[in-house]
């Protein structure tokens, strides 16, 4: 039975990639000549460091411009309180989100139920897994949710025939 998954998940690779060409970039400006402005990436944390909160709001946007530029959707970024860290330094800390949610999946899975579509969806653990008779079925369940989800960024893979 031909069947897809339907999940949420960042291309770890390409945030690495984002990430240096933002140092880069940063190490580069002359707005952030002479301070300590970078950020780290560790595991699926970036934390952005920066001497005022106005240089760590730059240092986000070229964040972001450089993660739009990979392709990387930046509704992935889970972004998280600004911190004092002694002196004038700030920081902040970015989550990079990873698999749908509980409540999301399930969202999902009556959105395709309420389509009246021959198709039936179940949670895999941090996946909507979704089975159909026909190929056909299938895609448009795709273009479906693809419309339906605005507030995911929903990535289809594991597509079996």
């Amino acid at each position: 039975m031909p069947s897809f998954d339907t999940v949420s998940e960042a291309n770890l690779v390409e945030v690495k990639n984002a990430n240096d060409q933002a140092n880069k970039e940063i190490s580069t400006r002359f707005d952030f000549k002479g301070s300590d402005a970078r950020i780290e990436l560790k595991e699926r944390d970036l934390t952005a460091y920066a001497d005022s909160e106005f240089q760590l709001s730059q240092v986000r946007d070229v964040l972001t411009a450089k993660l739009v530029k990979r392709n990387v959707d930046t509704r992935f970024l889970d972004i998280g309180k600004i911190e004092k860290i002694g002196g004038d330094k700030v920081k902040q800390v970015i989550k990079i989100k990873n698999g749908i949610e509980s409540e999301a999946a399930k969202k999902i899975v009556r959105i395709v139920k309420d389509s009246k579509m021959k198709v039936q969806a179940s949670i895999q653990g941090d996946a909507v897994r979704i089975t159909g008779a026909k190929r056909d079925d299938l895609q448009a369940a795709m273009a479906m949710l693809r419309k339906e989800v605005a507030d995911l960024p929903l990535e289809f893979n594991n597509f079996r025939d």
